[in-house]
């Protein structure tokens, strides 16, 4: 009974400091790396993080496990693949319309982006984009955005050629993005 006891308490105490780890940012880009969970919370890190799900999901958030390099991953990938991966608390469905905390400019020039971007199969010209969104925005404030969205993660790029980033694939919902400019 009392070992009992012990690993109920030791696993609050995890899902306390897992917690604790992926809401409160210590870094300039969000969410934490598996290995630092590792270090953090043990070997079972990946179990501690399916009881923090389970209590986040009441609450309409969920613990999002991407890669930096490619899509979302699934439970059965390899060891070290999991250490890389990036981990980060998001919303499932947002309540409500002002959560992102930016300028409502800035929101529509990542929204017009990413939506130019899906419209060319997930890749397009870094020079393409800037003139795309030059026809409505200032230029000079055009190569600052994109720069930043790099910087962040919402765009990748690759000698340039722009593409959707792993915090796009973790953040926005890009099929509701694409319904909500074809309806408008």
């Amino acid at each position: 009974m009392e070992r009992e006891e012990e690993s109920r308490t030791r696993t609050e105490r995890k899902v306390k400091k897992a917690a604790q780890l992926l809401f409160f940012r210590r870094h300039r880009i969000p969410g934490v790396k598996g290995w630092e969970l590792k270090k953090a919370l043990g070997d079972d890190y990946l179990a501690v993080l399916g009881v923090l799900n389970s209590a986040l999901d009441r609450l309409g958030m969920e613990v999002k496990r991407i890669s930096e390099e490619g899509a979302e991953r699934g439970e059965g990938e390899g060891e070290e693949k999991t250490e890389r991966d990036r981990f980060m608390i998001v919303l499932k469905d947002p309540v409500i319309e002002k959560a992102s905390g930016e300028r409502i400019d800035e929101v529509a020039m990542l929204a017009a982006t990413l939506a130019y971007i899906i419209s060319k199969q997930g890749k397009a010209p870094r020079k393409a984009v800037e003139d795309f969104l030059s026809e409505k925005f200032p230029k000079q404030r055009v190569f600052f955005a994109l720069d930043r969205y790099i910087r962040q993660g919402y765009l990748g790029e690759d000698e340039s050629v722009l593409y959707i980033g792993w915090r796009t694939r973790a953040e926005v919902d890009r099929k509701s993005l694409v319904d909500l400019i074809l309806s408008s």
